[in-house]
C-alpha cells in the first residue's frame, strides 16, 4: 500500500512536508494529529518511510460480500486495526489496548486526539482518554503533528477528491514519562492532552474553540433542525394567511342577497 497507494498520492497531489527528522528511524512513538478530512489516514502515512498504525470501526473489516472483502483488505493493508464500537466505552478501551500494543511492539500509533473530523477546520478540544492512556501507559514520546488543508482536498460529503497541494508539519517529541504509570489520574491525562493539543494548534494555526468536536456537530445538527421547524412553520403560516385573505376577498365579491 505504501508504494501503490503512497506512491500514487505523493505523485498527484504532491504534499510538502516540515520537520520529517522528528519522526524517530526506529522505536515506538505516538503521533497525535489534527483531523480534517477521512484522507488524513493516508497522506500521512504516505510521506512516512515507517509503517503507521491507526484503529478504524470493525464494520469496516466485517462488511459481506465481494466489496466487504475488498474493503478489510485495504484497511489492512493501509495499517488499520478494528476496533468494535458497540458501546462507548468498549469501543474506547479496545482502542487504548490496541494502541498501547502497537506501541510496546516498537511501532507508531497514530491517533486524533479530537475523536472525529472537525466540522468546520477548526482545532477542538482533545479527548484525554486515548491519547493520554496510551502515552502514559508505555511511556513512549508523543509526536504533535498538524495536516494542512486536507479538508480541501476532499470535503466531508465529497468522493472525489481536488487536485490541491495539502501540507503535513510535525513537531518535536513530547516527553511525558514524568507520568509515567499515572495514566488513572483524570486531571494528569487533561493535562497531557492539553499541551498536545496547544502545541497542534501552534503548529496547523488553526483556531482553537474549547468544545468536543461531538459536541459542536451535535449543537450544529440541532441548530439545522430547529431552523428547518422554523422554515416549515413559517411557510404554514403563509400559506394560512393567504388562505385567509382569498376568502375575505370573495365574501367582499359575492353580491349582497
Amino acid at each position: 500500500m505504501k508504494f501503490s497507494l503512497g506512491g500514487s498520492l505523493k505523485l498527484a497531489f504532491r504534499p510538502w512536508v516540515e520537520g520529517l527528522e522528528n519522526i524517530p528511524v526506529d522505536g515506538p512513538a505516538i503521533l497525535a494529529s489534527n483531523h480534517l478530512s477521512f484522507s488524513d489516514s493516508f497522506f500521512l502515512p504516505a510521506v512516512l518511510d515507517r509503517k503507521v498504525t491507526f484503529v478504524a470501526k470493525a464494520e469496516y473489516f466485517t462488511s459481506p460480500g465481494v466489496k466487504g472483502r475488498l474493503t478489510a483488505a485495504f484497511f489492512k493493508g493501509v495499517g488499520q486495526l478494528p476496533v468494535d464500537r458497540s458501546g462507548a466505552r468498549g469501543a474506547a478501551e479496545a482502542a487504548i489496548k490496541a494502541g498501547i500494543e502497537v506501541v510496546e511492539r516498537g511501532g507508531l500509533f497514530g491517533i486524533y486526539p479530537e475523536g472525529t473530523r472537525s466540522p468546520d477546520g477548526r482545532l477542538y478540544r482533545g479527548k484525554p482518554g486515548g491519547l493520554g492512556r496510551v502515552a502514559l501507559a508505555t511511556g513512549a514520546p508523543v509526536i504533535p503533528i498538524a495536516m494542512i488543508d486536507t479538508e480541501k482536498v476532499q470535503p466531508p460529503g465529497k468522493v472525489v477528491p481536488k487536485l490541491i497541494r495539502p501540507g503535513i508539519r510535525i513537531g518535536k517529541p513530547l516527553d511525558f514519562s514524568r507520568y509515567h504509570g499515572m495514566e488513572e489520574d483524570r486531571y494528569i491525562l487533561r493535562s497531557v492532552t492539553d499541551e498536545v493539543m496547544y502545541e497542534i494548534m501552534k503548529l496547523s494555526g488553526q483556531e482553537y474553540v474549547d468544545i468536543y468536536a461531538t459536541v459542536a456537530k451535535r449543537q450544529a445538527a440541532e441548530a439545522e433542525k430547529a431552523a428547518k421547524a422554523a422554515a416549515k412553520a413559517d411557510k404554514a403560516d403563509k400559506a394560512h394567511q393567504h388562505g385567509g385573505s382569498s376568502s375575505s376577498d370573495g365574501d367582499r365579491d359575492r353580491p349582497a342577497a
